[in-house]
Parts: structure tokens; C-alpha cells; sequence
């Protein structure tokens, strides 16, 4: 009996040792793809399957398509866009296959640009992601006299006030402030793609220097919702609820449909030791400007050639961070990298 009992043990540790979690160093989370994930035109997954290379496909449950994973540890999924990634990521993070728990984690997709931070092409690693989403509107047509716009906080008064995050971990995160200058450091310099389409659709922006640079790569707040949303008016609610939701401390840079959704989910698991949120990292790439150029429509659209700036540096910029902490691994398993400190 007892040799029976050694013998059937004898069979079962092979697939106990295939069973052992695949250490995961880096995360990249990219939130659409146009088309096929190779050859054709690119959305934010693209170059990383082509160029970075993550070739081996590998399918979560509860993920549209499937992850890609590098033999380095690398793994990049494609959560979709607003809402579902909160699934997606929670997906992630409870299939048992992969050990996450000292994984870093690279927000990298395209956002639109308040002209006042940074001109369209431009990169933007976040010091603050707000959440724009958790609110209560009246609209602006129906407003109390003397507010200037009808969104304000759950359980406020009214615009100006920061209320509480009523259905979500927080209203503003404060990333990794040693870990963004490090990122920063390691990016400042790479050229990024500009064109004549780019240099057009910044002239629009006379007023505000920053919107005339060429594309560039810098540091600001960026500002998360689930809705698209345009112009002049939202722009400055926009930067005036960062203001307020980060204590002064934060100036919107970018906006977009899922950074608030990594962090309140990464935030939400930190308790279970699953994931660490300290080692997050969240690069938005300008697209577009959250509102209008001189002359032209209040309406939503890329600029032309916008689109494929973005999705451009968000791989040209975010790329060599992913192989710097992988090749670094020795040391940024246990310790986050740090930039000089201010």
C-alpha cells in the first residue's frame, strides 16, 4: 500500500511543477485594437506584438482576446475600452496561472491633450490619475445660477467641492512619484514622429504654448472617464476637478477611458498581496486635444495622422521602460526603481 501510495505521488509532481504560476515581471495594458493584432492598420496592441515581439498567444477567460506573453515575462493584454477593463484586469488577476505579485504594470495607450499641458504626439507619464466618473449631473442648461457647469461631486454642494468617491477605492491616485521620475529619466530624450498633419493641427492653438511644441515627452495628471467628451467647457472642468479631487497638487495633462479603472482595480486587490499597486506605471500619448483648434467644429474626431502619433510613442516610449525593468530584473524584483529626487 504504502508503495502505491509513493508511486502515485511520484506521477502527480510533474503536474504539480507545471502547475506552479508563471512569474510575471512587467504588465502592459493597452485598451483597443483596430483590427488583427499584426498587419494591418495598428491600434495601441499592434506594435507590441510586431516590434516588441510578444508572439505567444495565451487566452484569460473573461478577456475578449487573447493576452500575448513573452518567454521574459512579459504579458500584454488587450482589456478593451472604459468599463471592461475593470473586468479584464480583474480576469487577469485571479487566473491562477500567473504570479503577479511583483509585477510592474505599464498603462500604454492614446488620450486626448489639454493644449494648455502638451501638443498632439506627445507622451505623458502620470504623476496623478483622477477618476472623472463617480458624479452627479444636471444639465448645464438647467443649472443654479453662478455654478459654472452642471457635474459635480457625490455629496457636495455643488462645483469646487470634493465630496467623496461614492462607488469606487478613491477619486485620485498619486503614483509612485520615485517610479514616474525614473520612467521619465529613462524617456525624456526619445524622439518622437511628427509630420506636416501634426504641425497643422497645432497651429490652431496660438494662445497656448505648450500646444505648439513638437511632439515631446513630459509629466501631468491625467484625468479618467467613461464617457468621450469635447471642448472648451468640459477642458476646464476638466483641469478645475483635478485641482480639486488632488488638493492642488496635480495639473491635467491627458484624458482617457481606463486609467482610473486600472487603479481602482489594482487598489481593490492589493489587500489579497496578488498585485502590488506602488509598481504602476500610466503613459498617455496625445492623439488628439481635449477641445477644438481656432476655426474648427466642437466635434469629436483625431486629428489626422493623430491616431497613428499616438499609438507610435506610446510603443516608442513605453518599449524601452518594459526591457529596462526586465533587464534590471535582479534588482527590480524587490526594489522600485527610483529617479533623482527633486
Amino acid at each position: 500500500m504504502l508503495r502505491l501510495i509513493v508511486f502515485i505521488l511520484a506521477l502527480l509532481a510533474p503536474a504539480a511543477a507545471l502547475a506552479r504560476p508563471i512569474p510575471i515581471k512587467v504588465v502592459v495594458v493597452i485598451a483597443f485594437e483596430i483590427g488583427k493584432d499584426t498587419g494591418d492598420a495598428a491600434g495601441e496592441l499592434q506594435l507590441w506584438v510586431e516590434r516588441f515581439p510578444a508572439t505567444e498567444t495565451v487566452n484569460i477567460p473573461g478577456v475578449e482576446r487573447p493576452a500575448r506573453l513573452t518567454k521574459d515575462g512579459v504579458l500584454v493584454i488587450n482589456t478593451g475600452m472604459f468599463g471592461r477593463a475593470r473586468t479584464s484586469l480583474s480576469s487577469l488577476i485571479v487566473d491562477p496561472r500567473f504570479d503577479l505579485s511583483r509585477a510592474y504594470w505599464l498603462m500604454a495607450g492614446i488620450a486626448g491633450v489639454d493644449p494648455k499641458a502638451g501638443s498632439i504626439g506627445s507622451a505623458a507619464w502620470s504623476d496623478w490619475v483622477v477618476d472623472g466618473d463617480p458624479l452627479y449631473e444636471i444639465d448645464d442648461r438647467e443649472i443654479i445660477a453662478g455654478w459654472p457647469w452642471g457635474l459635480y461631486a457625490a455629496n457636495s454642494n455643488g462645483p469646487g467641492e470634493k465630496g467623496d468617491h461614492a462607488g469606487a477605492s478613491g477619486m485620485a491616485w498619486r503614483l509612485d512619484p520615485g517610479l514616474t521620475r525614473w520612467a521619465f529619466e529613462q524617456t525624456r530624450n526619445i524622439p518622437l514622429a511628427d509630420n506636416a498633419h501634426l504641425a497643422a493641427d497645432r497651429a490652431g492653438y496660438p494662445e497656448e504654448p505648450a500646444a505648439q511644441k513638437p511632439p515631446h515627452v513630459f509629466v501631468g495628471a491625467s484625468l479618467g472617464t467613461v464617457r468621450f467628451w469635447h471642448g472648451e467647457l468640459r477642458t476646464r472642468w476638466a483641469r478645475d476637478w483635478v485641482r480639486v479631487q488632488t488638493d492642488g497638487q496635480g495639473v491635467l495633462a491627458m484624458t482617457d477611458g481606463e486609467d482610473q479603472a486600472v487603479l481602482d482595480t489594482l487598489t481593490l486587490f492589493a489587500s489579497s498581496k496578488r498585485v502590488d499597486p506602488r509598481r504602476v506605471l500610466i503613459l498617455r500619448t496625445a492623439s488628439n486635444y481635449s477641445r477644438p483648434g481656432a476655426g474648427k467644429p466642437n466635434r469629436i474626431t483625431f486629428a489626422d495622422g493623430g491616431l497613428e502619433a499616438g499609438v507610435e510613442a506610446a510603443y516608442r516610449v513605453g518599449a524601452p521602460v518594459v526591457k529596462g525593468l526586465v533587464a534590471g530584473w535582479s534588482t527590480y524584483a524587490d526594489t522600485i526603481p527610483q529617479g533623482a529626487a527633486k
